[in-house]
């Protein structure tokens, strides 16, 4: 791929959400979202096979659609798509409002704000829980709605990141382990395991240069095995790692409580943590911007003289 046809649409992808955020309305992701609740309201049964079919009925005609040729509008339809696919600024609007109702002393709007990150209960949280939810939700969405994004638009332009990102989403829907979707949404978690592998990882290596290296890698390596999730599982450790919080612990996902692991080291962390992990993932971004342009650059450059 030509640098101009991955630096500039990508450039301008970030950029545009800079300067516009998240769209408040008619956010292409919603509306895929109702999709899939309607594919769910008809073909859902509780096996493994209407599963896998669900998927292909949503994936494929939107595969066929990304891989179409879209002549002069290819480097618009990039930027489009990158766009609505990545959401560096809204994530940290999020983050923020947690700390502005904590600013305000109102652990009710705290709870509020967090809820909207996270799916686990928060109506009881304490500060130090609340806390804790939100950097979880900051350094874990780091990955999945940036940088793995930002991997597959490197990879496979905006095929790539179309397919990642419908696939992320339909794993957010379909992807938990309880009665309803242990197999029906087997596939769809699945599938985003494997295009989160890669990602993941070089987004654990970003927190571990970034942050504390030391401790990084050594909560990477010694309790991102025993997470739940083989992706989640590095990025919130070396994160927790890099800037030395714990995270982790109990937390009540749909009536239950479930028992999770601890991560990261230090103390608990606590409300002036959640503005560190959002410039962590900031100049994560920064960093990945730098190291794709001139990647891209120094490619190009050598097969020009060769």
């Amino acid at each position: 791929m030509p640098p101009s046809e991955l630096i500039v649409p990508m450039l301008a992808a970030v950029l545009l959400d800079r300067l516009l955020g998240e769209p408040a309305r008619f956010h292409p992701l919603a509306g895929f979202g109702y999709l899939a609740k309607f594919i769910e309201k008809y073909g859902y049964r509780a096996n493994y096979l209407n599963g896998v079919l669900s998927v292909c009925i949503i994936l494929i005609p939107m595969g066929f659609f990304a891989f179409m040729p879209h002549g002069v509008f290819g480097a618009l339809f990039s930027v489009v798509v990158l766009y609505f696919a990545i959401a560096p600024r809204s994530l940290a609007e999020h983050a923020q409002r947690v700390s502005a109702a904590f600013t305000d002393n109102d652990l009710p709007a705290a709870r509020v704000a967090v809820g909207r990150m996270v799916s686990r209960d928060t109506t009881q949280l304490d500060e130090a829980g609340v806390s804790r939810a939100t950097v979880e939700s900051v350094l874990e969405n780091g990955n999945d709605a940036i940088f793995a994004a930002l991997f597959w638009f490197v990879l496979a332009g905006a095929p790539g990141v179309l397919l990642y990102r419908l696939t992320n989403t339909l794993d957010a829907m379909w992807g938990y382990r309880n009665q309803r979707y242990n197999e029906f949404g087997w596939t769809a978690a699945r599938l985003d395991d494997v295009l989160n592998y890669i990602p993941a990882r070089l987004t654990a290596l970003s927190y571990t240069l970034l942050g504390n290296t030391r401790s990084a890698w050594h909560c990477w390596r010694q309790q991102a095995p025993v997470w739940d999730s083989p992706n989640a599982g590095p990025v919130m450790a070396a994160g927790a790692g890099a800037l030395q919080v714990k995270l982790g612990g109990a937390a009540v996902y749909h009536g239950q409580l479930e028992p999770r692991p601890e991560l990261g080291c230090g103390a608990m962390a606590c409300r002036a943590d959640i503005a560190r992990a959002v410039n962590l993932v900031q100049h994560t971004l920064y960093l990945w911007l730098a190291v794709i342009s001139l990647a891209t650059l120094a490619i190009a450059g050598s097969k020009h003289g060769a």
